[in-house]
């Protein structure tokens, strides 16, 4: 994604006419005393939240080694060497990890106790380059699951939903050469619907609503190929990421405020752009190698993390995964979300989630 230099300028400029303020991506953390346990998750989104959604006899290689070397061991359907958000946020609600919604039939009932995932890699708020139910469809299930009375009211108590979109709607649209002219229009229809995706799962009876906002993409592999995994393109992070970040702290913002009932903030931002930051500037406090370059890696560029061609490996796995944030040229190692967890557990983002 290499758009012209002198082009920087116009996001902000963008911002200016409509009136928005470049923010950090935070929201106003309301503290209360009253805390309870969380008893469940439902996820929605693309790859860093999907835990296994994807068919296992596809093309997907969430399902082939190396994934999954460093947790569990195998490969697990997630797009990493081990966990990803989701295993984070659950095991920090000391909630079990909800069920596979392309699973459900053949799990126990008791396993649905802990809420269950719609989220599939490669997904996003609108149709992307992957074939696979996007958001509005993931809610569609989630609200049939309810009709089917797999989960019922009280199932809703002390649950939290967790989401993570729009990284490949902006993929797709960077891929087919959008323009830099209809990328201000793409983002706020992108914000826009992520809004009324967010509203739809409250009104479907969830009590709180995280939102990861977009972390910084122009630091991706595929980003930072071109200059040999050695710099973030900030042009892409100006462009798409500060504007998006912006516009969706700003709606969840309003969103809270027309709450009737202010003693505590329904939707919540998860800050993981701030903490990407911070770990990619402070490695060593992690244990991480002060390298952008994917963990694994195809042997060239036609080549990809997990490709095997005639039974000969075509990629390369680093010696140590727990020393690298990248997993592959998208994703972050077990080590990455870790360590980004851990940013956001210093910073109490997440002491919010459980205000009641």
């Amino acid at each position: 994604m290499d758009f012209f230099p002198f082009i920087l300028s116009f996001i902000f400029i963008i911002l200016h006419l409509s009136g928005q303020r470049v923010v950090q991506g935070e929201v106003d953390i309301q503290h209360h005393h009253h805390r309870e346990p969380i008893t469940k998750l439902f996820v929605f989104g693309d790859s860093y939240v999907d835990t296994g959604n994807l068919n296992k006899k596809g093309f997907s290689p969430s399902w082939k080694q190396p994934y999954g070397i460093t947790f569990p061991g195998k490969p697990s359907g997630r797009f990493s060497d081990g966990r990803v958000l989701t295993d984070y946020i659950a095991e920090y609600l000391n909630v079990k990890l909800p069920a596979s919604y392309s699973k459900r039939e053949h799990v126990a009932p008791h396993q649905l106790k802990n809420g269950m995932s719609f989220a599939f890699c490669g997904t996003g708020v609108f149709e992307t380059l992957n074939q696979g139910p996007n958001m509005t469809t993931q809610i569609d299930f989630f609200q049939k699951e309810i009709e089917d009375e797999v989960f019922t009211t009280s199932d809703f108590i002390n649950s939290v939903a967790l989401v993570s979109v729009a990284i490949n709607d902006y993929n797709r649209y960077t891929t087919k050469n959008g323009s830099i002219e209809g990328l201000p229009s793409l983002i706020s229809s992108v914000v826009n619907q992520t809004i009324t995706n967010l509203i739809r799962i409250k009104e479907l009876g969830v009590k709180k609503v995280i939102i990861s906002n977009l972390l910084p993409l122009g630091c991706l592999p595929y980003e930072t190929t071109s200059s040999s995994f050695k710099q973030c393109n900030e042009t892409t992070n100006n462009l798409i990421v500060t504007y998006h970040n912006t516009l969706l702290t700003e709606a969840v913002k309003k969103l809270n405020q027309q709450i009737k009932d202010h003693s505590s903030s329904p939707f919540i931002v998860l800050d993981i752009y701030d903490s990407f930051r911070w770990v990619l500037k402070h490695p060593s406090t992690y244990n991480i190698n002060n390298d952008l370059k994917p963990c694994c890696i195809g042997v060239s560029s036609k080549y990809f993390c997990g490709m095997v061609v005639e039974k000969v490996k075509m990629y390369k796995v680093c010696e140590n995964p727990k020393a690298a944030i990248f997993w592959d040229m998208g994703h972050p190692t077990d080590a990455g979300w870790h360590a980004v967890f851990t940013r956001l557990r210093i910073t109490n983002a997440l002491e919010h989630i459980h205000d009641h």
